[in-house]
């Protein structure tokens, strides 16, 4: 592996556990559909729902609609957190922040404060890597190991580097690859390595410090298990 493989794979590993200030700042975003009743998303242990064997997930972006085909053998528990976080609404106006073109798009932090901070310490155990990382294969950001969360990544490349890492991708994009290598990464790597957004502050501030200040960002509007 080159250095500069090294240095992004680095990153990918250290940048998604970055701490958070406490102190939430901002307005809070909407976390439901209008017309959908509200649900309650500061509670990860309400959302514990195992997901079925095989299932679709659509994710309309701003930059167009991409479905994604989850197989829950692939990695059982990042699955059955995903299943959650979709069914429940959690994927509105949440930013594609970290996007590395020939790498990875980087997405889950949400844009309310206090719901970030909520699914912070919400972590979940690692699946043995059964699947790898080609292009479109989606898993789990860390920071470490049985660190992951709520933030996710879609490979843009043959990442398969990451297999060894333990970065095991539970399903890929069945449509709308072309949409996802539109998504904007023209912040490239995140502060402190690069221009990109800092995620203490992403985590603290929401979608107020992202739309202020990297207006340019394309985003997740909504997401939806199809039936």
């Amino acid at each position: 592996m080159n250095t500069f493989s090294c240095a992004l794979v680095a990153a990918l590993i250290c940048c998604a556990g970055l701490r958070a200030e406490d102190k939430a700042v901002g307005k809070p975003t909407e976390t439901q559909p209008v017309g959908v009743a509200a649900v309650d998303l500061t509670d990860p242990s309400k959302f514990k729902e195992t997901a079925p064997a095989t299932f679709k997930a659509k994710f309309e972006t701003t930059k167009g609609d991409v479905v994604i085909e989850v197989v829950r053998a692939q990695a059982p528990l990042g699955a059955d957190r995903f299943y959650n976080l979709v069914k429940a609404g959690y994927f509105k106006d949440i930013a594609f922040f970290r996007v590395i073109p020939g790498f990875m798009a980087q997405f889950g932090i949400h844009g309310n404060p206090k719901v970030a901070s909520s699914w912070r310490a919400a972590k979940i155990q690692d699946d043995p890597v059964k699947s790898g990382n080609p292009t479109g294969a989606i898993s789990f950001a860390m920071a470490g190991p049985n660190t992951r969360t709520t933030q996710f990544f879609i490979n843009l490349a043959d990442n398969s580097r990451l297999d060894g890492m333990g970065f095991a991708s539970f399903g890929k994009v069945v449509e709308g690859m072309d949409v996802v290598t539109k998504i904007n990464g023209e912040y490239g790597e995140g502060a402190p390595r690069g221009r990109g957004p800092d995620q203490g502050r992403v985590q603290a501030e929401g979608n107020d410090y992202l739309k202020k200040d990297f207006s340019k960002l394309d985003y997740i509007l909504s997401a939806t298990v199809l039936k």
